[in-house]
């Protein structure tokens, strides 16, 4: 799913894509001063920070394959979490599952905060 300039995605949409890894629909949904917090690890401070995050982890997936084995969505209110089961193939075998879950804030339409919870688990 992608949009024009002129469409709007929900924030359900924004979120989803987002946790799919499908980056280049969210990132213009994306405020300026965004936070993204992998708990573990430094917060990411700042839409450009954000965005070549986005972009390096897009260029290492390309060459994996990404098999979602559960992927939901839960909205209520400025917030959407993801919640996800996903399975990564690299191109010479190896596999990794990771479960993982995204909360999304937004405001006026912008993703102002993102909080994600990741774990490695045996395949």
């Amino acid at each position: 799913m992608s949009f024009t300039p002129e469409e709007s995605a929900t924030p359900e949409e924004i979120a989803q894509a987002f946790s799919s890894h499908r980056f280049e629909v969210a990132l213009p949904y994306l405020a300026d001063d965004i936070v993204w917090s992998v708990v573990g690890d430094e917060p990411v401070l700042g839409r450009d920070t954000v965005e070549k995050l986005c972009r390096r982890s897009a260029e290492d997936l390309v060459q994996v394959t990404t098999e979602f084995q559960r992927f939901r969505t839960v909205v209520g209110g400025d917030s959407v979490v993801v919640d996800s089961l996903a399975r990564y193939t690299e191109a010479g075998g190896d596999v990794s599952v990771v479960a993982s879950c995204d909360i999304f804030d937004f405001v006026d339409g912008r993703v102002t905060e993102i909080v994600s919870y990741t774990i490695e688990i045996d395949g």
